[in-house]
């Protein structure tokens, strides 16, 4: 019998599942000795001002939408995020002594949103987006803190995260962060004011709007270089939310702060996970946040705003198709011949900022799965929208897809019928 040596490869996985347990078996007895597994209940002893300064800012960092499950008790997590990974659920970030954050101190909770390490040295996985967090100051980081540690404690443990080998080895994160953890995120627009200054900090750290945003690697890392430039993980992708990029689209500072406020303006409205940062987040940031945030993101010197690039051959030929007949037939009683909807009622197609993306997914995925009735702050409203998944074959959804486009949006009617045949297969 051959006895065959085993390969480099395997002796590294070999090597790094050895380093692993007994780093991980080195945290457990450090923290140990440390008294930080166990430990004592933390009391954080802070003024109302404090608390109610903390509360806002939890809001401003859009804590509650990633830490509460759908029917969950808030704060208490659960919540389960899919990756390329595996599926990594949110924890729980309630006062409860043994599975939330009650024996976390101060500088703890610091540590985890300033270096990505738990309270027991275990590495955070960046779903925590520390790696935006990163930047933000203690003085910021204590006010939420003192914040959560007056909630209610709420023993739910949920689930555990499931990665796939290697990367549920929570070692290698000491790696990925040599690699990819940078201190300070790069800017997006050109300003120098005390308003984009704040809405800097606004954007890039406490609202961490690059981790939908901005394009992944290979390695879940954000590509830095293209920052904001937009990002589909699933069926609907966050959009690019550059200068350029929201100007070509039609977007001011006065629709972007009622967007911002409301959930709806003139070009768009908030659906997915959009309508849940608006509604746990940026309609309770005060009036000079909400300027700041429009103000970093279009800079001190606004690019003018573009209407769409309609090319009118384009448009006669789309009159006259298959996706005219569609529209005519499913969308124009809600929405209008002429695209313009009804205020308050039925959103606009017609200077809609979706028709005007270049990637056409959320215009298909709104199109096959409908939209539910959303009852935005300050008492704005729209209407359910039905989906037409059932009634649209994958060449006819692409044709209407193509018809919105070219009609209203400027873009190539390039949707085939495989387009839509890939978002359907990705259906929830």
């Amino acid at each position: 019998m051959t006895l065959h040596r085993p390969g480099r490869w395997a002796l590294v996985i070999a090597a790094v599942i050895l380093i692993a347990v007994i780093a991980t078996a080195a945290f457990a007895l450090q923290n140990l000795l440390a008294g930080k597994i166990g430990g004592p209940v933390q009391v954080a002893n802070a003024s109302a001002d404090a608390v109610t300064r903390g509360k806002y800012l939890a809001a401003a960092a859009d804590c509650a939408a990633c830490h509460t499950a759908p029917g969950g008790a808030p704060f208490a997590g659960g919540l389960p995020m899919q990756s390329g990974f595996g599926t990594i659920y949110a924890t729980n970030i309630t006062p409860d002594p043994d599975v939330g954050i009650g024996r976390w101190s101060a500088e703890d909770f610091w540590h985890a949103l300033h270096s990505g390490v738990r309270r027991d040295g275990r590495q955070l996985y960046p779903a925590m987006p520390y790696t935006s967090y990163r930047d933000m100051t203690r003085a910021d980081s204590d006010a939420i803190y003192a914040y959560v540690m007056q909630l209610r404690p709420m023993k739910v443990a949920g689930p555990k995260t499931e990665l796939r080998f290697p990367f549920n080895l929570r070692l290698g994160m000491v790696g990925w962060n040599l690699l990819f953890l940078s201190d300070k995120l790069p800017a997006v627009s050109t300003g120098r004011s005390p308003a984009w200054q704040r809405g800097r900090y606004l954007v890039n750290v406490l609202g961490h709007c690059g981790e939908c945003h901005t394009p992944r690697g290979i390695a879940g890392e954000m590509k830095l270089s293209q920052s904001l430039t937009g990002f589909a993980l699933g069926r609907v992708a966050a959009p690019d939310i550059t200068p350029a990029a929201l100007a070509a689209r039609g977007w001011t500072a006065a629709g972007l702060r009622a967007f911002l406020m409301r959930g709806t303006a003139q070009q768009s409205w908030a659906f997915a996970d959009m309508r849940t940062v608006v509604a746990l987040s940026t309609r309770n940031m005060t009036a000079e946040d909400l300027d700041a945030v429009t103000t970093y993101l279009l800079g001190d010197d606004p690019l003018p705003v573009r209407p769409p690039a309609i090319d009118p051959a384009q448009v006669r030929a789309a009159a006259t198709g298959a996706g005219r007949l569609s529209y005519v037939a499913l969308c124009a009683g809600c929405h209008g011949l002429d695209g313009n909807g009804v205020p308050n009622t039925v959103v606009a197609i017609r200077n809609n900022s979706t028709p005007r993306l270049a990637d056409p997914r959320n215009l298909i995925v709104a199109m096959l799965d409908g939209v539910g009735r959303n009852n935005f702050p300050h008492s704005e409203s729209m209407e359910a929208m039905p989906g037409f998944s059932d009634k649209l074959s994958d060449s006819e959804a692409a044709e209407l897809a193509n018809y919105l486009r070219v009609t209203f949006g400027g873009q190539k009617g390039d949707v085939t019928a495989a387009d839509v045949r890939a978002l359907r297969a990705l259906s929830p």
